[in-house]
């Protein structure tokens, strides 16, 4: 293990206090928010020089290096999409930076390369994303990003002449995108960086080869700052639906034909609940969980538009349904059932054709845009199976492999098995224990840990590098099913949601601790990881119980639960967290945020926190400000460190090799502190 011969960076404190709902909340590093501000830029090369210090000299760092190059520099391919008898996905070869939009003709085609962001002049942090194609396969429309960004700029290829035609649309937020069916124009709900909030709520029409100033307001949504503006579209149909989401649910939708150019005509208004339209031939269903916690669609009749009692298309079952595809003459409809993916299929008119079946231990997503497809294409991985892409094929009940991920890694002993645990207060929580067979039984050994526990996501089996490069050096991997997803129905959401999310760590706690109890493992030889919304649950967990843990990678998070709020685009968050503006959610907030709770003079477990300029979900402020209070407070010899790039988001689009340096930090130093040999 390397030492840190010196301590830490300074970090200049500035208290800054704050009366909330009449408590003194001090900040004590509240001038670390300025990004861009002389100081925070010294700040964070100090705190990069620092970081490297340490793991740039971990030893067997280089073998980790070579081993993450084998895993991830392998052939992938993903977005499949498909048009007549055209497919159109990502590829990226094994070498390559980023992957590139290509098109294939016929299930056996070459594969052509239709966009290489690689032949940009701004370099390997330029990624392409495939967003629609017209219907006929001529026009293809697809974002740019730099870095982890989370806006992008729009770009249009004509697909036939291989030529980016002139329109595109500038950096900033899409929200509606069509193609009008003769590719004459297109239709899109767009917000320019810097531009005011109004345009999230208009929709325009472009006339492609057209001065984008003389672009036409189409579509107004109104005023309201909690209005969110969306596009549906089928071969013959416009639609605008208007949503509300948060304490007070709202829907509408509009709807015109492609060539009416009259207002569209209101087809449904409703209060208390969400509605989401789906277009299917001349006919309208609705994606709702208004009386029906688990899901259900519906029909919008022609003759009854305006009432929500509408008659169930496919009613709700005791499985919650994840989500559904339309193709040519069949729906598919997926649910969660006993934590595995289940996929059922209909004809037009509701009849329950077959379920789909599949290997038992697999995680099945249904991919986007089968519109008019005469096939239906999903992905499928697991814990030991890396992703891979098929084609089923209704008439015919065929499933065909389209690509898979060849990962160099030997999971063929490697066994899933699950457990239940009780929570503080008693409730039972499932938890995968995924290894090597004979390692699944009690014994001492590394293990590492992580859950998420938020926004009724679900976690179920799923592959991973990081997680596969520990279970081949001898870790048990753990994933706690925690509240606030979605595993067991949206009660286990509800229970771990906004005022009960302290619930959802006390699940993670109690994990931790039946992995010690039933000698799987000690507090030295357990680590615990995770980003974003799992960013924010592992700082929870090491402020709470610095004891129960060695190691923690937090990555992407938010730890500022009182201001979380007030940057950038985190008030979407309000109805999973609640915000400090609400007296009841400051409460909850103020009870758990982990950057409120760093105390002075603990000992906390090495901490690797990660973070980078790009990240507008959750700013980096956040990063920042908890590695400067953490290494204040910590007086135990285990390192505070901030891993910070300049192009690091919140997308996943960082090229190639940046993937592969970031994947060997955080396994260096989990290797490390685990004292795991390599």
């Amino acid at each position: 293990m390397p030492e840190l011969m010196t301590p830490p960076p300074y970090s200049a404190v500035e208290p800054v206090t704050d009366i909330i709902h009449g408590v003194a909340i001090t900040d004590p590093y509240r001038w670390l928010e300025e990004q861009d501000s002389p100081r925070t830029r010294r700040w964070i090369e100090e705190q990069t020089r620092y970081t490297h210090s340490y793991l740039d000299n971990i030893p067997g760092r280089d073998r980790i290096r070579k081993r993450i190059e084998e895993l991830l520099c392998v052939k992938t391919y993903d977005s499949l999409q498909k048009v007549g008898n055209r497919y159109f996905f990502r590829k990226r070869e094994p070498r390559q930076e980023q992957p590139c939009i290509c098109m294939r003709e016929g299930p056996d085609g070459e594969d052509q390369v239709l966009v290489n962001p690689g032949t940009r002049s701004r370099g390997k942090y330029i990624a392409v994303k495939l967003l629609q194609v017209s219907i006929d396969g001529g026009l293809l429309a697809y974002e740019v990003k730099q870095g982890g960004e989370r806006t992008g700029s729009i770009e249009i290829l004509d697909i036939t002449r291989c030529e980016k035609l002139p329109d595109e649309l500038p950096r900033g937020f899409l929200r509606g995108f069509a193609f009008a069916p003769d590719n004459k124009s297109l239709y899109y709900v767009h917000q320019p960086l810097g531009a005011e909030r109004r345009r999230l709520c208009t929709a325009y029409c472009h006339v492609l080869g057209s001065d984008p100033r003389q672009d036409q307001e189409i579509f107004f949504a109104g005023e309201d700052p909690a209005a969110r503006l969306g596009i549906r579209f089928d071969r013959n149909r416009l639609g605008f639906f208007v949503a509300k989401v948060g304490d007070t649910k709202a829907c509408a939708f509009y709807l015109r034909d492609f060539r009416d150019s009259d207002t569209p005509r209101l087809v449904f208004q409703i209060e208390g609940a969400l509605f989401v339209p789906i277009l299917v031939g001349d006919r309208i269903l609705a994606f709702t969980d208004d009386n029906a916690p688990n899901r259900r669609i519906v029909e919008v009749p022609e003759d009854d538009p305006k009432s929500p009692n509408w008659p169930d298309f496919i009613p709700e079952t005791e499985a919650r349904l994840t989500g559904c595809a339309i193709t040519a003459d069949r729906i598919f409809v997926s649910y969660l059932r006993n934590f595995r993916t289940h996929i059922d299929m209909y004809d037009l008119a509701g009849s329950k054709i077959r379920e789909l079946s599949f290997p038992q231990d697999q995680t099945v997503r249904i991919l986007a845009n089968h519109q008019g497809c005469d096939e239906f294409l999903y992905e499928r991985e697991s814990f030991t199976y890396p992703p891979a892409t098929y084609r089923y094929l209704p008439d015919e009940d065929r499933h065909l492999l389209w690509s898979e991920r060849r990962v160099p890694l030997d999971t063929r002993a490697w066994t899933p098995k699950q457990v239940w645990f009780s929570s503080k207060d008693g409730t039972s929580i499932p938890m995968f224990l995924v290894g090597p067979t004979e390692r699944l039984n009690a014994g001492l050994k590394a293990v590492i840990l992580t859950g998420y526990g938020g926004f009724g996501a679900s976690m179920t089996p799923q592959f991973s590098t990081f997680v596969g490069f520990l279970i081949e050096q001898g870790c048990l991997f753990a994933l706690a099913n925690l509240r606030g997803g979605s595993e067991l129905g949206s009660e286990w959401h509800q229970a771990g949601k906004r005022r009960n999310r302290q619930k959802a760590y006390e699940d993670f706690i109690a994990a931790a601790e039946w992995l010690v109890e039933n000698g799987h493992t000690i507090p030295e030889r357990l680590a615990i990881f995770g980003g974003s919304n799992s960013g924010l649950l592992v700082g929870a967990a090491l402020t709470q119980r610095p004891d129960l843990f060695r190691a923690v990678v937090c990555i992407a998070p938010l730890l500022d639960m009182l201001r979380y709020h007030l940057f950038d685009f985190a008030r979407n968050w309000e109805d999973e967290y609640g915000t400090a503006e609400n007296q009841a959610d400051f409460d909850a907030l103020h009870s758990y945020s982990p950057y409120l709770q760093v105390r002075p003079g603990t000992s906390y477990p090495a901490v690797l926190i990660v973070s980078g300029d790009a990240d507008r979900n959750c700013n980096p402020l956040h990063a920042r400000k908890m590695t400067a209070r953490l290494q204040a407070a910590n007086i135990s010899q285990n390192p505070i460190l901030l891993d910070y790039k300049e192009f690091r988001g919140h997308s996943p689009v960082l090229p190639l090799s940046e993937r592969v340096e970031g994947l060997t930090d955080r396994l260096s130093f989990v290797c490390d502190q685990l004292e795991i040999p390599i």
